[in-house]
């Protein structure tokens, strides 16, 4: 994500990032997550399979010098994510590869794994229309920049 996207996505998470507890899925080299921290965030789970994606996200971790209590890595295919249903996130970020349609984890429909006022944030092509009717999710927003659209949505 670029940083230009990156900022838009956190000037509509202003009121959401003090003390979130984020998941972030599709992390890359955890430049969203990390930031997040740097703002207010409380904690960030990173899910994450590519190789050098993972790589750089390990290295941008350990150079940001964050313990278990504010950031954990998850080296696993995001749609496999399995939530233990403790997790209580504000914040979910889906930043999946453009081709990838259904991008979110069944899991995250198991009770306790959100919050309830929790938001998700997701990233794709301008040119897909948002998923009007994801279940449990209202349509909140979008915003357009370039080739990149956000989206966000509220619990419902």
């Amino acid at each position: 994500m670029r940083s230009m996207v990156r900022q838009a996505l956190f000037n509509m998470l202003t009121s959401v990032l003090p003390e979130a507890r984020i998941l972030d899925l599709y992390s890359g080299s955890g430049a969203l997550g990390l930031e997040a921290l740097s703002r207010g965030a409380e904690y960030v789970q990173f899910v994450e399979k590519g190789r050098a994606a993972l790589l750089a996200l390990r290295q941008n971790v350990a150079a940001c010098a964050l313990n278990t209590d504010q950031a954990q890595i998850l080296a696993l295919d995001a749609k496999r994510y399995q939530a233990t249903g403790h997790e209580g996130y504000t914040l979910i970020h889906a930043d999946p590869p453009f081709v990838d349609e259904d991008p979110l984890p069944e899991s995250l429909e198991s009770p306790g794994v959100l919050a309830e006022d929790a938001v998700l944030a997701w990233h794709a092509p301008a040119e897909r229309p948002p998923v009007r009717h994801l279940a449990g999710w209202t349509l909140d927003r979008t915003r357009v920049h370039g080739r990149s659209a956000l989206h966000l949505y509220m619990r419902s």
